[in-house]
């Protein structure tokens, strides 16, 4: 094979998510009946972000490893390296729709990934003595990022679970069997399955209704996910066997022009290198994001434009470090 890589960080799409391998039996999922992929509803800023995005060489292997063996993607590096946006580029380069996001917060539990069930506005509409609220449970219902994600899509979509190091302890744990099993219940329609074996319910970015069958849903190809984490904490070593890790470094000078002008085109990054040369600078002194020279760069192209100490102050107070520079 020239090059096994289905995702090659070229930023232009392509039909290779149809050319993997079947996966490895231990991946191999049965989840019907089959839904249409999903190909509309991204929004402009994504898209952008996405279609910009400079991929790291020594990232890619580990990319596509994950692809093939049908594992999640741990993501790990400094705030600002293009973590997120990682997610962005595999679901544009490989036409797999808008990225689905949950967002991790230490409150965050498993079920909110899943689904949301709306019990208070069931008891409301039952006081109302509404007609459907016996009849119709899947309006109350709505599956969440993860939930979403897992649902028997034709061709798997991208779920961003971002900053899975901020979440409560249990979490890590919580997700090992949705990830090693790629399924899960839905107890109230499993109680309602006798009466309404197949519910209606929606998904988490509203695009559509979906059947969920005796309060049971399970993929049909695994969901390409990305978790993001800033490193701040170590995770369960059954939870690392899981998923594969890559890390994704700090740009280097080269790279970073790169991102400038896919990011600011080629005007803008013709006037940058004295701004990129201080970024590195202060890179060496505290934890600075990529976001933050293009501000930079964006602001005094826009303001201060002739070289000297006005454009350095500009550019200095918009690049803050992000914690305490080392002595």
């Amino acid at each position: 094979m020239s090059d096994w890589r289905i995702f090659r960080g070229t930023n232009e799409p392509h039909d290779g998510i149809d050319a993997l391998p079947e996966p490895p039996q231990w991946r191999i999922f049965d989840g019907g009946p089959m839904l249409p992929p999903v190909t509309s509803g991204w929004r402009p800023a994504d898209l952008m972000r996405a279609a910009s995005y400079q991929a790291d060489p020594d990232v890619l292997d580990l990319v596509n490893a994950a692809l093939y063996l049908r594992r999640p993607l741990l993501v790990t590096g400094k705030p600002g390296v293009g973590k997120s946006n990682l997610a962005l580029a595999l679901a544009h380069e490989l036409g797999l729709g808008p990225v689905l996001r949950w967002p991790i917060t230490s409150r965050s539990t498993l079920q909110d990934g899943l689904y949301k069930y709306d019990a208070i506005s069931r008891l409301h509409d039952v006081g109302l003595k509404k007609p459907h609220t016996e009849t119709d449970i899947g309006r109350y219902i709505t599956l969440g990022p993860l939930g979403t994600a897992l649902l028997p899509w034709a061709r798997p979509r991208v779920l961003l679970v971002d900053e899975i190091d901020k979440s409560d302890i249990d979490l890590p744990n919580d997700l090992l069997t949705v990830f090693e099993e790629g399924e899960y219940g839905i107890p109230e329609l499993v109680r309602a399955a006798r009466d309404q074996p197949t519910v209606q319910v929606s998904t988490a970015d509203g695009e559509t209704l979906v059947p969920v069958e005796r309060g049971h849903v399970r993929c049909s190809a695994f969901p390409v996910i990305v978790l993001t984490s800033n490193g701040e904490r170590e995770f369960p070593p059954a939870f690392l066997r899981r998923c594969t890790p890559v890390e994704i470094p700090s740009p280097t000078r080269q790279r970073l022009m790169q991102i400038v002008r896919a990011r600011l085109g080629e005007e803008m990054s013709s006037t940058a290198a004295d701004l990129v040369d201080r970024f590195v600078e202060r890179q060496q002194h505290g934890d600075l994001a990529t976001d933050q020279l293009l501000n930079a760069i964006y602001m005094t192209f826009h303001t201060v434009r002739e070289e000297g100490r006005g454009r350095e102050e500009l550019a200095d107070k918009l690049m803050r470090y992000l914690q305490s520079p080392s002595a």
